[in-house]
């Protein structure tokens, strides 16, 4: 199930990188075509009305967040700019599928534990396995595997309690290096268009043979943004990836203790080591 969501998110961001491209190239299209069709027209043209419009329509595109944004990518140059952009969709497609596995996992461990308390003193080991398997969690599966074992002694439990947490352990911490992939690689491609840039830029100087502002501008800027990209996309990340620590190291405190409440709870029932 996290698997198929992962791939829907990622295919959805895909989808969505590649209609902005389309997006973009039409507008661009619509611009020179309208450029061309207003040179053609013959009639007089108020030239103060159209600096007001042009002013206007200025000001209303830069309201919009979006517009500005596609504007600093296709500024940043898209051929950095989009392996930048798939590591932020990738990266957060990963991170929203390990929120939502480590949000399904939480368990109210001290209500579970008096579930199980109470199942063993009405039905015995069979009814806190029926808990169990009606509990979702990693803590309620590991109760399911020491009680399956409790009639090999407690030492057994103990162990089977210990090996079994730590391949839950493994399972909530699935996904992670991934996510920490992304997060060092955004800043490195931010930083690789950041050296392009300043390349280009020098190359500009020694063709042109002089040091101008307007010939090296639009080397710096693309160097600009995309070092900005990559930070920012990384910073969001990070915050993803932090709370997913946070939320793993909480649900193994829960796991380590409940399973010594556990055995507490098989020692008072008498059961044998």
């Amino acid at each position: 199930m996290m698997k198929k969501l992962f791939a829907f998110i990622a295919v959805l961001g895909m989808l969505y990188f590649g209609a902005s491209n389309n997006a973009v190239a039409q507008d661009q299209t619509d611009e020179a075509t309208t450029e061309v069709a207003a040179e053609d027209s013959a009639p007089a043209v108020d030239l103060a009305a159209d600096a007001e419009e042009e002013a206007a329509a200025a000001a209303e595109e830069g309201k919009s967040l979006h517009s500005q944004l596609k504007q600093k990518f296709i500024e940043g140059d898209p051929a950095f700019m989009s392996f930048v952009l798939i590591c932020l969709i990738l990266g957060l497609a990963m991170s929203l599928e390990r929120v939502i596995y480590l949000n399904l996992s939480t368990t109210n461990t001290k209500k579970l534990l008096v579930k199980v308390e109470e199942a063993l003193d009405n039905g015995g080991i069979e009814a806190a396995k029926e808990v169990c398997r009606n509990t979702r969690g990693p803590v309620a599966s590991i109760f399911y595997q020491g009680l399956d074992r409790s009639e090999e002694g407690l030492d057994v439990v103990e162990k089977t309690v210990v090996s079994y947490g730590g391949v839950q352990a493994g399972l909530l911490e699935k996904g992670l290096s991934w996510i920490s992939l992304f997060i060092a690689l955004a800043p490195m491609l931010g930083f690789m268009g950041t050296v392009i840039g300043m390349i280009a830029a020098f190359d500009a100087i020694e063709v042109a043979g002089d040091i101008s502002p307007a010939l090296v501008a639009g080397g710096i800027k693309v160097a600009l943004i995309t070092t900005v990209s990559g930070l920012v996309v990384a910073m969001i990340l990070q915050v993803f990836y932090n709370y997913c620590i946070a939320k793993i190291d909480s649900i193994i405190n829960n796991m380590e203790d409940a399973s010594i409440s556990l055995i507490d709870i098989l020692v008072k029932h008498n059961l044998k080591k």
